[in-house]
């Protein structure tokens, strides 16, 4: 009895963390619906926002309405310029939670996408896949497109692959001038550029060292996750299949032996990403 009672408590969560995982809203909107006394546990009224409950048992009411956790699902995000890839900020910028419905707020961004880039984000509330997608040891690829400022010649392809120094590890990748190259009156070039491993800002900071800094970046793929023709600010949501499939493709990958060999090295997973 004493083993099923621990269990039990490790299985606690606290009741605004399970109402946001069941989309009612979002974390602090969730506090003060408790506050309020909007929310019952095992039918009564619950104020105190320590309160923890253990999903599955505990039956758990917003405004007299049973709610249960969201299921686990994947969703496509095209990230417009000026939006946070975070589910909250502080300073009250727009984020790419004001982009989902209640329904899917439990869902959070996998990695990160700079403040003034755009692009692909995806978005779960698959921890496990995160986890895959992320993690240095998976060398999981990301595309970008970038425009640079000046010229750029083809040898920048053989400058990614040989491996670019930086003040926290050496970037490798592909590299690829998608504008006529090594032309001296074009002011700016694109270029189509795919790493492993990233830290935060790795693609801007590389082509600052290569003396091109970026002007505009764009992300098109993430693993096996393209952008395809979702518009700014628009999401595409999987299909239970095609979340199903894809799950079992990323979770049957194998760590790369030498993680170091491609992308940027002694990365940290809070610290990955553009």
């Amino acid at each position: 009895m004493n083993e099923e009672r621990a269990l039990a408590q490790q299985d606690k969560v606290r009741l605004q963390k399970y109402l946001s995982e069941c989309g009612v809203a979002s974390r602090r909107k969730a506090e003060a619906l408790i506050e309020r006394g909007r929310v019952q546990v095992n039918g009564a009224v619950v104020t105190e926002l320590g309160t923890k409950i253990t999903p599955g048992i505990d039956e758990v009411k917003v405004k007299g309405k049973l709610v249960s956790p969201v299921e686990k699902g994947i969703i496509l995000f095209n990230k417009p310029e000026h939006v946070i890839t975070s589910m909250d900020d502080p300073e009250g910028r727009p984020t790419v939670a004001d982009y989902l419905s209640n329904k899917y707020l439990s869902y959070f961004p996998v990695g990160r996408l700079d403040f003034d880039s755009t692009g692909l984000v995806i978005m779960t509330n698959d921890g496990e896949l995160a986890q895959t997608l992320l993690h240095p040891k998976f060398q999981v690829e990301r595309t970008y497109d970038v425009l640079v400022e000046g010229s750029v010649s083809y040898e920048i392809s053989q400058r990614f692959e040989r491996g670019i120094q930086l003040e926290d590890g050496v970037v490798r990748g592909d590299a690829k001038v998608l504008d006529a190259p090594g032309v001296p009156e074009i002011l700016s070039t694109w270029v189509r550029v795919t790493i492993t491993i990233g830290r935060n800002r790795v693609v801007r900071r590389t082509f600052d060292k290569l003396g091109h800094p970026v002007m505009k970046l764009h992300r098109i793929k993430h693993g096996p996750f393209r952008l395809g023709s979702i518009r700014p600010g628009g999401m595409e949501r999987f299909t239970e299949k095609q979340y199903r499939d894809v799950r079992a493709k990323l979770l049957g990958l194998r760590p790369v032996p030498n993680p170091e060999r491609t992308g940027i090295s002694r990365a940290r997973h809070e610290d990955i990403e553009e």
